[in-house]
């Protein structure tokens, strides 16, 4: 069957994105997937390139046709109105495309490793799927943010799947900020109550879906026949959230933050390959823009702040040197050459 999904990116990530359509393309072959551009140099570079299975909007498309979305862009920031974004957009497809059964929502840094087939298995004829975050015990606090994840949301075109897509989308109208507030946080602490608040909801439960450094400290990574295993499991894909790009030849994963020191398969087989994928993407890309466009993390989008500036990464720096110090580097950093 053609599994149809949606996405949304600006230029500083088109790189992700462009992982995320490879990875698809590897590992997916019957899919569509939508995209939403936020600026005009994605939508332009997008068009070009003619991908296979994949369409470009427009953000201007979106706003037409959502009037009440494009009334309360003055009154968030740039990361937060692309927040607010995220249930209007996959509600605009399913006006739009009659012939869309079901629909998942990607965030754009996810990578694919295996088909996700086991997962539209598990949610069989429901209306919405989730997936949890999985925090281990020790992180039990970053619940406050929201026990499910955004990442990846499928709903089915019945009355329950666009009764919770409409529902999602009038609260993020009226209040969707990048802090955390009792009950509230940007577009993701709204799920928090779907399984009890609507029908036919649900929660995914493979352990290779929506890992993430939030969790990944949970899991034993090994090599499989066929990839990468996740408790023996296949691993379907990863979010590399976080990981930030300090130097066009750097990156730092900041697993330190969730108190992880990734394993050897971690870092050789599931970072590595996913670093180089997106170093490709930016090579192909330079023919239409500079590499320093690119950024290395979506609060910070402005190409000015992805440049060299160690005395921004000072604090992680030190942070780093808190363990010894070559085991760290070792560990949370990853030279894209190599």
């Amino acid at each position: 069957m053609t599994y149809d999904f949606c996405t949304y990116l600006d230029r500083h990530y088109l790189p992700r994105g462009l992982a995320l359509v490879r990875s698809l393309q590897r590992h997916c072959p019957d899919f569509r997937l939508w995209v939403l551009c936020f600026d005009d140099d994605s939508l332009a570079i997008l068009s070009r390139l003619q991908l296979p299975n994949v369409q470009p909007v427009g953000l201007a498309d979106l706003e037409a046709a959502d009037s009440a979305l494009r009334a309360v862009k003055p009154m968030r920031s740039r990361v937060e109105y692309y927040f607010t974004s995220t249930p209007c957009w996959p509600l605009h497809l399913l006006h739009q495309h009659a012939d869309i059964e079901l629909l998942t929502y990607l965030d754009a840094d996810l990578y694919f490793f295996a088909d996700p087939a086991p997962l539209f298995a598990e949610l069989a004829k429901r209306s919405v799927g989730i997936i949890e975050h999985r925090y281990p015990p020790r992180l039990e606090s970053m619940r406050r943010c929201g026990v499910y994840h955004v990442g990846w949301v499928s709903f089915r075109r019945d009355g329950t799947g666009l009764e919770c897509l409409r529902w999602w989308r009038e609260r993020c109208l009226e209040w969707c900020h990048d802090r955390c507030e009792p009950g509230r946080y940007a577009d993701q602490k709204y799920l928090d109550d779907w399984p009890e608040r609507f029908p036919n909801v649900a929660v995914l439960q493979h352990p290779g879906a929506n890992v993430g450094p939030w969790n990944a400290g949970s899991y034993r990574f090994s090599r499989g026949r066929q990839g990468v295993l996740v408790s023996g499991q296949p691993l379907l894909f990863y979010h590399f959230h976080a990981l930030r790009q300090v130097q066009p030849w750097l990156f730092h994963a900041d697993l330190t933050a969730y108190g992880i020191q990734p394993t050897g398969v971690l870092r050789g087989e599931v970072y590595r390959p996913y670093i180089r994928a997106v170093t490709e993407e930016v090579q192909r890309l330079s023919a239409w823009m500079p590499a320093a466009t690119f950024c290395r993390t979506l609060r910070f989008p402005e190409a000015a702040r992805s440049g060299p500036h160690w005395l921004r990464r000072l604090p992680a720096l030190l942070r780093d040197v808190s363990l010894p110090f070559r085991r760290r580097i070792r560990t949370q950093y990853f030279w894209s050459l190599g």
